[in-house]
Order: structure tokens, then sequence, then C-alpha cells
């Protein structure tokens, strides 16, 4: 009976500790700012993303070369579609401007990685 016992003691440690690795994986990002850029259809697109709370709270284009008229909704879209998560994988993208859109994604998650 006490050998039974010990085993599921030991069967329920090891799951807790497991199940606290895992939850550190999930607490989220470290807050700052961090920067990183990619390649855009133009030219390069950098920019900075600014974690709080452990998640992606503001994207700033800090320089492009891309065209206005398109580069905009690009912008936009994926910005908006990151704020409060902890990756761009799976962001918006702007029809038209796919080149662009990507770019901002790569870029986006080479900052992340930063605050990881």
């Amino acid at each position: 009976m006490k050998k039974i016992v010990a085993i599921a003691m030991s069967v329920l440690l090891s799951v807790g500790v497991l199940a606290a690795c895992g939850a550190s994986e999930d607490a989220g990002l470290k807050d700052g700012s961090y920067t990183a850029e990619a390649q855009g259809h133009n030219d390069v697109i950098k920019l900075t993303v600014t974690v709080a709370d452990g998640v992606i709270s503001d994207v700033t284009v800090d320089e492009h070369a891309e065209t206005d008229g398109i580069y905009g909704d690009a912008e936009t879209a994926v910005i908006e579609s990151v704020k409060g998560k902890t990756t761009a994988d799976g962001a918006d993208t702007a029809s038209g401007a796919t080149v662009s859109s990507e770019a901002l994604i790569e870029a986006i998650n080479k900052a992340v990685e930063q605050a990881k």
C-alpha cells in the first residue's frame, strides 16, 4: 500500500512540475520596446513593438519606403490584428499589399522573439 501511495505521489509531483513548465511558456512576453526590420516590397520596413502586460500593446513603423496608397491598408490591418497577442502569426493582411503585410508580420515576430 505504501508503494502505491509513493508512486501516486511521484506521478502527481511530476505532473505538477510539467504543468508549471508549460505555464511559464504561456506567461507572456517581457514588457518593453523592441525594434526589428524586414524586407518589404520597395525597401526595409523598420518598426518598434511595445509589449505591456505580457502582450503586444502597440506597433510603430519607424521607417518604410512602401507605396503609401497601398501600404497604409497593410499597416493598419496587421498592426490592429496583433494588439493583445504574443505573436503576429495569423495576423490580418491587406489584399494587394501581400509583400508589405508579410514584411510587417516578419518584423513584428523578430521583435517579439527579443521579448521572450
